[in-house]
């Protein structure tokens, strides 16, 4: 009975607690832990745990374009693309950034390398809006970034495309360079330019930038919480740029930039046939690649404060004074205008007095009596002299103004000037002044206020070499798509006449073709024995020198104060192909520095002609041929 009164009533209640006890104490220490737990990772790991997911997720991405080839006019590539590997850091993948960064710099000290980033990070970083800390790097890098991705979340490495300059230097002024997109370029255009995207910065590679930079493409990807691609979700594929055809030459541009020996100056020698542009050198001058990889602020103050301004393109934009080369203006001028006939003469005893002044011949002893041929041929001062003050500012400044000088040419590219030609009108307006006929008599010869670029002495040559046509230099010569197909091409476009007699430019022509092939020319340098050469020497003064004989031989003039030398030229003498314009700074004599750069020109394109079949030319209403004795 007694056991049956156990088994109906259960256990004891002492007992019973007992197992209660243990019970509760086994589901609250669960509870403690999971609690626990959860406040872990809710309090401690939240933030963490959180950007994690966060990254674990679709991430859409430009996908940047290839930009298009630039080639020379034998078609050979001077611009090409290759990829570049950029170490990006993504604020939004990985907290304090600074201590990554630091991370970084010792992961690199182990292999010796060094992180060129050497900036502040910004104080608010958008989440997914990534922060270049080096572009261009090596292989080496790239390797040592993605072996230790663990342990630095956020940085990873990106590929994009970057221009490749073949020819480097020797074309930079022409071809430019590119860059990220700046600030303000972006807010000129928002609707076709993001940020981030790399846009042509200087020469071709701006002034053609809508053509050559293609469209951006995108992508969708997975990445998981250390920023790696898990899954690939859509793509559209970016658009490359139209291909650049060029006018250069790029053997002609070689031997040009070569001549120079890295003196300052620039050359240039156009088609007088149409006005393409063969070669245009600019000294000195950059490596554009090194906007590829970045510059550090000391390299680039070398560049940018450099007093030679390698990034300017003096064909273009440098301004100098003319010299000699202006008498050939001058002595159209007096023809047209029936100042003198060509057998005027005037004597030359080597000095010129006007008042209290006295202005000098190049040549000491004088002239003698000399006619104009001659005084071409010899570059008499003291004939233009008396030629300029006869004929007056005003009347020079309109015959030289019909050659194109004292205004742009109109060609493809950026930041071009003007130069200056002088006039009454001028002067008064700009410095309040009437004008002098002593400067009259300083113009004449190419120098007071004259100012010009050697694409305009070479396009002026160009002009009265094919019997008057004034062509607009064209640098580029067609756009085309990637398979080669011509979607723009630049015809020759003509900007003007001459309007001069047959007989003047004929004159003229001859005295061009005295100065470098007679026995007492001054350009004799210039003399090629298998094509006419037509040409002019030039030497122009950077500073005045005082009029005393003695004061000018003691007078020590610094580097950048000594004389420019100029030499402008064309061949051959009948149906002329190449009009070229020499000018080195600081250098001297026309004859006996620039004259030679020519030459060295001349003999480059003639002997290149036999080994390269030449582009058919295309010409507007060409011109009767000029007849000279």
């Amino acid at each position: 009975m007694a056991n049956r009164h156990n088994l109906l009533n259960g256990p004891e209640p002492a007992e019973f607690r007992q197992k209660l006890n243990i019970i509760i104490v086994v589901i609250l220490a669960a509870l403690t832990v999971l609690l626990a737990r959860l406040w872990y990772l809710q309090v401690i790991k939240g933030d963490d745990l959180k950007q994690r997911s966060e990254n674990n997720s679709i991430r859409f991405r430009n996908v940047m374009p290839l930009r298009g080839l630039i080639m020379d006019r034998n078609r050979h590539v001077v611009v090409d693309n290759r990829p570049s590997f950029d170490v990006l850091y993504m604020p939004g993948r990985g907290k304090y950034p600074d201590h990554l960064i630091e991370k970084l710099k010792v992961i690199y000290k182990r292999r010796s390398l060094e992180l060129s980033y050497d900036q502040s990070l910004p104080r608010q970083m958008k989440p997914y809006l990534p922060v270049k800390l080096e572009k261009n790097v090596g292989m080496e890098k790239v390797a040592v970034v993605e072996t230790n991705a663990l342990d630095l979340p956020g940085i990873y490495i990106d590929v994009s495309p970057v221009r490749l300059y073949l020819d480097g230097e020797t074309i930079a002024p022409i071809i430019g360079y590119t860059g990220e997109i700046s600030k303000e370029e972006l807010e000129k255009d928002e609707e076709e330019y993001a940020s981030g995207d790399i846009v042509g910065k200087h020469g071709v590679e701006k002034f053609l930038d809508p053509y050559i930079r293609g469209s951006r493409g995108a992508e969708l990807v997975e990445v998981n919480a250390y920023g790696k691609e898990i899954k690939n979700l859509g793509r559209i594929d970016p658009v490359s740029g139209y291909n650049i055809v060029l006018n250069i030459d790029a053997d002609l541009q070689k031997t040009a930039w070569e001549a120079f020996e890295n003196r300052p100056g620039a050359a240039v020698a156009l088609d007088p046939r149409n006005g393409a542009v063969l070669t245009m050198v600019s000294s000195p001058s950059f490596d554009p690649n090194l906007f590829n990889s970045g510059f550090s602020r000391e390299e680039w103050g070398k560049i940018a404060n450099n007093p030679l301004n390698p990034l300017s393109n003096r064909a273009i934009s440098g301004q100098y004074p003319p010299g000699s080369t202006y008498k050939m203006i001058v002595a159209a001028a007096a023809l047209e205008e029936g100042i003198i006939t060509p057998d005027t003469k005037f004597l030359c005893d080597g000095t010129y007095a006007f008042g209290n002044r006295t202005f000098r011949c190049w040549q000491k002893n004088g002239h003698g009596h000399i006619s104009l041929h001659r005084a071409i041929v010899e570059s008499c001062d003291v004939y233009f002299y008396n030629v300029g003050r006869l004929l007056g500012v005003d009347k020079i400044a309109h015959y030289a103004k019909l050659f194109g000088l004292g205004g742009v040419t109109g060609i493809d590219l950026p930041n071009e000037k003007s130069g200056l030609i002088p006039t009454k009108q001028w002067k008064l307006a700009k410095m309040k002044e009437p004008w002098q006929t002593g400067e009259t008599i300083s113009i004449s010869i190419g120098q007071g206020f004259d100012l010009v670029t050697p694409l305009q002495l070479a396009s002026a040559y160009s002009a009265l070499s094919n019997g008057g046509i004034l062509w607009q230099p064209q640098l580029v010569r067609s756009i085309e798509t990637m398979d080669g197909k011509i979607h723009k091409e630049f015809l020759p476009a003509k900007k003007g006449e001459l309007s001069l007699k047959k007989e003047t430019i004929d004159l003229l022509g001859h005295a061009l073709w005295g100065v470098v092939n007679e026995p007492t020319g001054t350009g004799k340098a210039a003399r090629r024995p298998n094509a006419d050469v037509c040409g002019k020497t030039g030497t122009s003064q950077v500073v005045g020198l005082p009029e005393n004989e003695r004061a000018r031989r003691e007078k020590k003039l610094g580097v950048l104060q000594r004389d420019h030398a100029l030499f402008v030229c064309f061949a051959p003498l009948k149906d002329p192909e190449i009009a070229v314009a020499v000018i080195v700074e600081n250098a001297g004599h026309g004859g006996s520095v620039a004259a030679p750069i020519a030459r060295k020109i001349l003999d480059a394109y003639f002997e290149g002609k036999k080994k390269i079949k030449q582009p058919e030319v295309v010409m507007l209403n060409p011109p009767a041929k000029s007849e000279h004795q």
